[in-house]
């Protein structure tokens, strides 16, 4: 019958218009009106879905959860006004540079602190690109280990938590944020464990290419090294524990915590002397195009699933996944595949508000964890972000790096690592209980 076919052609649609890359919003509620009104005109489709459409608005309107994330949009954005990135990595390289490799590893370091406080890829990759790569070329870095570290690096604000990615999952899938932080806690760890033991070894066996810091730069030491870590990690490890503290120990909500770490992201802008009314306004004005988009996302996505739907193409996928051979691990495969290939070509929102609710259905009817489902969705669009061509991490790098850094550097080097992410990826499918023990400690 054409109404089987009426829903899978609208989701291809709708992929077609992003591939040509015309607004997420617009793509989607586009393309419901349009399948909407053959829908009608073949007598297929029951207009009487989109009465459901105020609802919906005001559905997510009243969404408690989704709150969260303007409040982490803002605490990123004035985090990276506070000057906080540029302190870490400083003195980060001057406690790691007397080793080979050091300065590679507290990239490694400070990308997995800025994660747990900014949680924002972008953000990170283009200051560590900024402040990093030019020092690490300086003094004899291999171009495809330096790039490939920094890009591997910033790509942690996806599994780490408090991450945008995870609060819009935990959304979509129907679970708690704090759970989903929670369970993303030690995945996060391996990725930048991982990180570190590759550098470390490789420095190891290949120290012309991760060469230690000459003396003369690193003439703070002894006890005024000590000081300066001090006050330099103080502030974002309280700022973590305001955070990711409260959530994980009840105290707070995650939306709570999201204010308390936009209050906190302010007081440490004012204590770095990097507050004032203009770069108020400018993390304001941030937010706010941020937050904006992505609720225009949800009501285009609301209009699209309410279409999509009555054109009973929710029903087409359900049965087509449900019955894939292999049963659950087929499933598994095909939603990772998918996610993987089309974090290569839209954002983590758009897969969010697209995909998510097509395989949130199937994963629950599997018998699978939804805390263990999203964790893995989140590592793995974390891997799909950092795959060359078409990598987002990649690109943010590209934009920022020095004219003798080629795209193919950039290439080269994030292949060990995206190796690395796989590999976590393969442990936290084998073995749940990497994802599962924090949120059943907690329960």
């Amino acid at each position: 019958m054409l109404i089987d076919w009426l829903g899978p052609l609208m989701f291809a649609g709708a992929l077609v218009l992003l591939s040509l890359g015309y607004p997420v919003a617009f793509s989607l509620g586009g393309v419901a009106i349009l399948f909407g009104m053959v829908g009608i005109a073949l007598d297929v489709f029951d207009p009487i879905f989109m009465t459901a459409m105020p609802q919906r608005i005001f559905g997510i309107m009243n969404n408690f959860t989704l709150l969260a994330i303007p409040y982490f949009i803002f605490m990123g954005a004035m985090l990276e006004k506070s000057g906080i990135a540029e302190n870490l990595l400083e003195t980060m390289g001057s406690l790691f540079g007397r080793l080979r490799g050091g300065l590679a590893i507290a990239v490694v370091v400070v990308g997995a602190l800025l994660a747990a406080t900014t949680g924002v890829v972008a953000a990170t990759v283009v200051t560590m690109g900024l402040i990093s790569l030019p020092t690490m070329l300086r003094y004899g870095y291999n171009k495809d280990v330096a790039t490939g570290v920094i890009a591997a690096s910033g790509t942690l604000g996806q599994i780490i938590p408090p991450s945008i990615v995870l609060v819009v999952l935990a959304d979509q899938l129907g679970v708690s944020v704090g759970d989903l932080f929670l369970g993303s806690f030690i995945p996060g760890l391996l990725m930048a464990g991982a990180f570190v033991v590759h550098v470390a070894i490789m420095a190891f066996f290949r120290p012309d290419l991760l060469p230690a810091l000459p003396p003369e730069l690193l003439k703070t030491r002894g006890k005024a090294l000590a000081l300066k870590v001090i006050k330099v990690m103080v502030p974002p490890l309280v700022l973590i524990l305001l955070v990711l503290g409260s959530i994980f120990f009840g105290v707070a909500t995650p939306t709570e915590a999201g204010a308390l770490g936009a209050v906190g992201a302010i007081v440490l802008a004012a204590f770095n002397r990097q507050l004032s009314l203009r770069s108020l306004q400018e993390v304001c004005d941030s937010t706010l195009k941020t937050t904006t988009m992505v609720i225009f996302i949800l009501l285009g996505s609301t209009a699209f699933s309410l279409v999509f739907r009555g054109l009973r193409g929710d029903s087409f996928i359900f049965d087509v996944l449900t019955n894939l051979p292999g049963g659950t691990f087929g499933f598994l495969v095909v939603s990772m595949l998918t996610v993987f290939f089309l974090g290569f070509f839209i954002d983590f929102f758009e897969i969010a508000f697209i995909v998510i609710p097509l395989f949130a259905p199937v994963a629950q009817e599997l018998g699978l964890d939804l805390v263990w489902y999203g964790v893995i969705i989140g590592a793995n669009m974390q891997t799909s972000f950092l795959t060359p061509p078409f990598g987002f991490a990649l690109f943010y790098l590209r934009g920022v790096a020095p004219k003798e850094v080629s795209t193919g550097n950039i290439y080269r080097g994030a292949v060990p690592f995206i190796a690395l992410q796989l590999l976590v990826l393969v442990a936290i499918i084998a073995f749940p209980g990497l994802v599962n023990w924090l949120p059943s400690l907690s329960g």
